[in-house]
């Protein structure tokens, strides 16, 4: 019997080739943080997300110039083959963008609009509804993506007004809780009654603090079928946005809530952007979810261990493969299945190599300068000498050809 959560019941939505709800894998989107007036950086950036397994792509889509772009982006990163569908991110004047500039309209794959700043007062709904018409016009499913940050001040007003004249009044951040999803609900509804279709429809309520988090989504979850997308926002960078973001992704994806993911990091100097990739697929992995690339087990270190020699082999063993995962997903099937194990000394590396596809017990301190090397439960070989990391590499490429070529 599988372990794998069962999914909350959600409508499935198609944005472009990419499934998202029903009975769709949970996918995997990511945010460019370049500049969209600045095509071939938008460009290249986009490429580099999607090689490394963003299923779907937003930019910001913010002014004039950014829009004007938006189609040839499209266009330039079709002729690469790069068919990631774009998702838009609008604001505040997202209805005057699509309304100037029909080529950016028809060239996005998905809209994202918050409703909560869309516009003010009797603007609001006059722009939301724009907003609407526009991809009722050009076929496009749109994400209603509600942030606590930019909450819709005078449904919030209401609201707490309505709750302090109750006869029993919640918590504060109850009101902000339910404020959220109703904002997303009312705006999901409107939606429809302009002539959105029920299937062209996504949800987001996000929120930075964890436990505000998992809440919302927990009752949300329980109150429409639509596919919700999750996501922490402003995570932070680091160790923490990651921890911040696993700990409430994996409590919610756990109880079959969410049908699409992303990790809001803020980059450290220096840092791929595609980092926040890589950390939501090794969320989806380690869950039993989903498999992207053949996972590296391997040991801490401690005192048993030589200091750095397993350390640099397991991370060398894991950029390679995630480098080839490109080429391999497309010539061995199955292989992102596949378990790695490299361990640093005799007390737990045999056991953990056998369990693995194909392992590696490298000698540890004061242990024989010996490696012995585990393919499917039986020992193979043993690698002596300055060449074992080379030689485990080679041997774990043969494998990868044998077994699932």
């Amino acid at each position: 019997m599988s372990n794998i959560p069962v999914r909350h019941k959600t409508t499935k939505v198609m944005v472009d080739h990419v499934a998202i709800g029903g009975d769709a894998p949970v996918a995997i989107q990511s945010m460019t943080n370049t500049d969209t007036a600045d095509a071939m950086s938008t460009i290249m950036q986009v490429k580099e997300l999607a090689l490394s397994g963003s299923e779907l792509v937003r930019i910001t889509v913010n002014s004039a110039e950014a829009a004007s772009q938006v189609a040839y982006i499209r266009e330039q990163l079709d002729k690469m083959g790069i068919n990631v569908p774009l998702v838009g991110d609008f604001h505040f004047n997202g209805h005057k963008l699509l309304a100037k500039y029909p080529d950016c309209a028809a060239a996005l794959s998905k809209y994202r609009i918050n409703p909560g700043n869309v516009g003010k007062g009797k603007k609001r709904d006059e722009q939301f509804s724009q907003m609407i018409e526009f991809a009722c016009k050009y076929d496009k499913p749109v994400r209603i993506g509600v942030n606590w940050g930019s909450l819709d001040q005078d449904l919030m007003a209401r609201m707490m007004d309505e709750n302090a004249n109750s006869s029993s009044p919640r918590e504060t951040v109850d009101v902000m809780h339910d404020a959220l999803i109703t904002s997303a609900l009312d705006s999901a509804k409107r939606a429809e009654e302009i002539g959105l279709a029920h299937d062209k429809i996504i949800l987001s309520c996000k929120m930075s603090g964890v436990q505000d988090l998992i809440k919302v989504y927990q009752d949300l979850a329980g109150r429409c079928e639509y596919p919700l997308h999750l996501g922490l926002t402003e995570a932070g960078m680091g160790s923490k946005g990651i921890v911040a973001s696993t700990a409430a992704l994996s409590v919610l994806l756990q109880q079959g809530i969410g049908d699409t993911i992303r990790i809001s990091l803020t980059p450290e100097p220096g840092e791929a952007r595609n980092k926040e990739v890589i950390v939501a697929q090794e969320i989806l992995q380690t869950m039993g979810i989903r498999s992207f690339t053949p996972m590296v087990i391997s040991c801490p270190g401690c005192g048993r261990t030589t200091s750095t020699y397993f350390q640099e082999l397991a991370q060398d063993i894991q950029s390679y493969i995630r480098e080839q995962m490109p080429v391999w997903s497309q010539q061995y099937p199955g292989v992102e299945k596949m378990n790695v194990a490299v361990m640093g000394c005799v007390v737990n590396g045999p056991g953990e190599s056998k369990h693995a596809n194909i392992g590696i017990s490298l000698p540890g301190n004061n242990e024989k300068p010996v490696a012995p090397v585990y393919e499917d439960g039986e020992k193979t070989v043993t690698l002596k000498g300055d060449n074992i990391a080379s030689e485990f590499q080679e041997l774990v490429e043969k494998y990868i050809v044998s077994h699932y070529g």
